[in-house]
Parts: structure tokens; C-alpha cells; sequence
């Protein structure tokens, strides 16, 4: 069971993140965190503590149009964190958000590390990070998530603290307790398209089949978003014509992912309630939309909290290098994407790629976590 002073400590880091996001911390939303908490811990065991662990974490893409805060798609973009005990805390970050990020223990991987090593009722020990960053920073991309869960993950295997992955889906409490919402945490954990809720006591999340052969097609713009501005211009009430609105293409969206039914997803990804408010916010949002629609794109929509644009289409099976041409669409609408953002002055780049089903894992360890007798473990990157 956690201690009350890890207790005190997850909800005092909560409300900081939900402060920082502009969000309000209610006394009740308070209690509730305290119960789910409270009740994810049980079934924790010691495990053991580990000198150093590389893990990587996907982007992912939030709302996909109508599921505002429900559901997220982790996509094969990949951060990669490797965290090792040290003398002093150090942080080095290469790529994405290089001279942008914190560089103290207010940098989101450092807090979800301090985080994990709180819950086991364990302080943090000086460690040295080493981050190498794939996915845009602040560009509505799940930079965020992906910080906080690959935190989260080092911290728990650094820790030596085992956590089920049944009944109380405990990291997946820590890691909404600290984001506040589910829809870039579950597909950052899980993988896939996951869908997210909260009970009034804990997290929950579920996964919707992925269509083969989809492709997702991102214009990145140069210029970065921030969360708390993009909420801000958000309503503060809905009509019931919006609220009905949003219901149907939301279920749209979940039976035709799950039946495959892709022509679906270009009604199935419509929203009324924030793509139009964040509309002014980002002028290049419905030129971009349009563009990837006019030249075939399944689907396309305003990716977490923007400015980014993610544009949904499929092909055939196999690799890209050994498909032939008629069987891809991707760079046309890339091409698309690209001409219509220049079209309103909005610069920026594309990424092409696919959805993934893996969400965060442990690269490697030391200790590894073969038991160096005929059980191995092994990820792409060797033995664990």
C-alpha cells in the first residue's frame, strides 16, 4: 500500500501538472486521485534495483478529430532515454528539443523518474540521463507523454519495483495522474489506438484494432504550440446539437477502425468541439485538412493540441521501397500538405510513417533481466 507521504507527494505532483496545463484541481478530483492511488499500489513487490536502463517511448496523436481527451494512436517515431546512477544529476538531450528543454529536475523525464522512485517510497539517487529525442517538440505530438512515461518506466525498473500489468493498470494511473488525461498516455504505454476514461476512481483504457496497412501522413509547422493556450480559447459550455454532433462521429470513428470500414473516416474524424475554436489559432489548420482530402487521404485533423496535421491513408502490404507506385498515396498527399501549408505562409516539414503497436518498453538493463540460466530476453536491441 502507498505511504502517505508518497501519497501526498503523487497528489502534490498532479495538481502541479494540472496547474501548468491551466486545468482546475477540484477538492473531490483530489480524493479520487487519493483512492485510485491508493489502490493502484497494492500488489507492488520488490524487485531489483538496477544501474542503469535504456527505454523508448512512441508519439502519439491525440482526438483523432471527434475523441477530445479520449483517444490517441501511438505512431513508429520514436524517443529514446537511457538513464544510469551517477554522482550528480545530469541531463544530456540530443535531437528534438535540443535548447528548448529543461535542464534541471523540472524536465518531465527527471519528474517522472523522481515520481516512480517516490511511489516505491524511495528518494531518487543522482543520475545521469541521456536523451535522444525523435519526436517534434511541443508540436502536438505527445513530446509531453512520451517525457513523463519514459520517465515513469526508467524510474520503475531503477527502482526495482515490479508492476502488474492486470487489474489496477498502476503505471497507467501514475502516468494520467501527472498528465491529467489519457489520450497520449494510454497509446504512449500500450501502443495502438487506445481509448481512455476515468471511472471517478481510476484510469481506464481499451484497445481499438488498428486497420492494416494504414499510413499517417504529419505536417509538423515550425512554430510550436502550447497546451494551455490551445485550451484557453475552448468553451466553456456545448450545445446539445455539438455534444450530438461530436457522440456520432466519435462512434463512427471506433466502429470503423474496428471494422475496417475506411471510407468512414472521413465523416468518422469531424469535430465540433475544438477544431473550429482552435481555428484562428492556426490558420493553416483547414487549407492543410482540405488539401490532404482533395488528394486522397482518408482522413485528416488537428493532432492533439497542434499545431500540427495528421492525415490518415493506406496502403498495401509490405514495405514502402518494395511496393509498387500505384499501390501508395503517401507522398502525393504529403506533396499536398506541404503546398497548401506554403499556400498561408506556414512553414514546416512532413513526417511519413505508420502506426505502432508497441508502446514503452525497456531497451536494455543492467543488471539484465535474464536470469542467466535458460530463460533469455530479447528486444530488438539484444538481450534485456
Amino acid at each position: 500500500m502507498l505511504s502517505k507521504a508518497s501519497l501526498r507527494f503523487s497528489l502534490q505532483t498532479r495538481q502541479r501538472a494540472l496547474t501548468a496545463r491551466g486545468m482546475l484541481f477540484s477538492p473531490a478530483a483530489h480524493k479520487r486521485m487519493a483512492r485510485s492511488l491508493s489502490s493502484g499500489f497494492q500488489g507492488f513487490e520488490d524487485g531489483v534495483e538496477r544501474d542503469s536502463v535504456t527505454v523508448a517511448v512512441p508519439a502519439t496523436s491525440a482526438n483523432m478529430g471527434p475523441g477530445f481527451d479520449t483517444i490517441g494512436i501511438a505512431l513508429n517515431v520514436w524517443n529514446t532515454m537511457t538513464v544510469e546512477r551517477s554522482d550528480k544529476l545530469q541531463i544530456h538531450v540530443s535531437g528534438e528539443g535540443s535548447g528548448k528543454v529543461p535542464m534541471d529536475d523540472s524536465n518531465l523525464v527527471v519528474f517522472g523518474v523522481k515520481t516512480a522512485f517516490e511511489q516505491a517510497g524511495m528518494k531518487m539517487p543522482p543520475l545521469r540521463f541521456k536523451c535522444h529525442n525523435r519526436i517534434p517538440f511541443a508540436r502536438g505530438l505527445g513530446s509531453s507523454s512520451a517525457g513523463i512515461t519514459a520517465g515513469l518506466l526508467a524510474g520503475l525498473v531503477l527502482s526495482g519495483t515490479r508492476v502488474p500489468v492486470w487489474g489496477h493498470e498502476t503505471f497507467l494511473q501514475l502516468a494520467c495522474g501527472i498528465e491529467g488525461h489519457p489520450d497520449n498516455v494510454a497509446p504512449a504505454i500500450y501502443g495502438g489506438i487506445q481509448l481512455g476514461m476515468h471511472t471517478g476512481e481510476r484510469w481506464l483504457s481499451s484497445r481499438v484494432p488498428t486497420p492494416h496497412g494504414l499510413q499517417a501522413i504529419v505536417f509538423i509547422p515550425e512554430s510550436i504550440g502550447e497546451t494551455k493556450v490551445a485550451r484557453a480559447v475552448l468553451p466553456e459550455t456545448l450545445t446539445y446539437k455539438e455534444a450530438v454532433y461530436n457522440i456520432s462521429r466519435a462512434s463512427f470513428l471506433v466502429n470503423a477502425l474496428n471494422t475496417g470500414n475506411l471510407a468512414d473516416l472521413k465523416y468518422a474524424t469531424q469535430d465540433a468541439l475544438h477544431q473550429p475554436q482552435r481555428s484562428a489559432q492556426f490558420p493553416h489548420m483547414t487549407p492543410v485538412i482540405e488539401a490532404a482530402m482533395d488528394a486522397g487521404a482518408h482522413c485528416a485533423y488537428l493532432s492533439g493540441a497542434g499545431p500540427s496535421i495528421l492525415a490518415l491513408t493506406s496502403s498495401a502490404a509490405g514495405d514502402v521501397f518494395t511496393q509498387r507506385a500505384e499501390e501508395r498515396n503517401e507522398q502525393a498527399v504529403a506533396d499536398a500538405m506541404a503546398k497548401a501549408a506554403d499556400a498561408v505562409g506556414c512553414p514546416g516539414r512532413i513526417f511519413i510513417t505508420e502506426p505502432t503497436q508497441r508502446g514503452a518498453h525497456v531497451v536494455s538493463a543492467s543488471p539484465t533481466f535474464s536470469d542467466k540460466g535458460r530463460i533469455h530476453l530479447f528486444r530488438e536491441g539484444g538481450e534485456v
